[in-house]
């Protein structure tokens, strides 16, 4: 598997766009993350410039992400890296962009406060209709 695993922190930058699809629920959202360094000549903490990615969540993670995370929370995000290049548009520009496919996320403890619950697993509406059409 040649897979990029990468690890951000950061915060949630737009609303979780949360949507049942026929492959099960999916899940995402911006995310930003702002790396911080020391100026030496300023002798002071400065911001660097920030990145965004899109982070896509599926299944049970996608379900708990939509119920648990809000704008401006401070998470944790791993997941595998999938940097897109656009074809130019009609001005000749090309566009890039990285997704993250999450495998797991939780709140930066560091920053805050969480309480976790734990869910119950119980049959989804989508697969108790695809297990009927089946019988």
């Amino acid at each position: 598997m040649n897979d990029t695993l990468v690890t951000l922190v950061g915060y949630v930058a737009t609303q979780v766009d949360y949507k049942e699809t026929p492959n099960g629920p999916s899940a995402r959202f911006r995310f930003a993350v702002t790396p911080r360094y020391f100026d030496r000549r300023k002798e002071a903490w400065t911001d660097g410039t920030t990145s965004f990615y899109t982070v896509w969540a599926r299944r049970t993670l996608a379900v708990n992400l939509a119920g648990s995370v809000s704008v401006g929370e401070p998470l944790v995000v791993h997941g595998r890296l999938r940097v897109r290049e656009d074809p130019p548009d009609g001005e000749g520009h090309r566009w890039v962009s990285a997704e993250i496919d999450a495998t797991a996320i939780g709140h930066d403890l560091n920053r805050g406060t969480a309480a976790f619950r734990r869910v119950v697993k119980t049959e989804t509406p989508l697969m108790a209709t695809q297990k009927a059409a089946v019988v």
